[in-house]
């Protein structure tokens, strides 16, 4: 599911998802910088964040990794794109972003 915001954010895309609680992850083999956060105390489940910017519109592509790839030489996984439990998420993500700001403000 993806959210987008108009340019400029009152701060990067990573400290806004920093203060929603996600931490930065880098994939060796595809070579790109995301976000992830943990559900519980292990790997997976996980919700994971793509961020992607131009001048005007920042969008935060967001997905629930539901456990890692199950077969040998795949980098696909069980993921949700959408569904109640991403919905509940990017509520969650909005108001830590909402807060962040206000907190800034004060």
């Amino acid at each position: 599911m993806k959210i987008h915001f108009a340019q400029p954010l009152p701060g990067t895309p990573e400290r806004l998802l920093r203060a929603a609680r996600y931490a930065p992850h880098f994939d060796k083999k595809m070579g790109k910088l995301s976000y992830t956060r943990k559900m519980g105390g292990d790997f997976y489940p996980r919700f994971h964040v793509y961020v992607t910017e131009t001048d005007k519109v920042v969008t935060f592509d967001l997905h629930l990794d539901q456990k890692k790839a199950s077969y040998a030489g795949s980098n696909m996984h069980s993921g949700e794109y959408d569904g109640p439990v991403v919905e509940k998420e990017i509520m969650r993500m909005k108001q830590e972003f909402q807060r962040f700001v206000r907190e800034r403000l004060d």
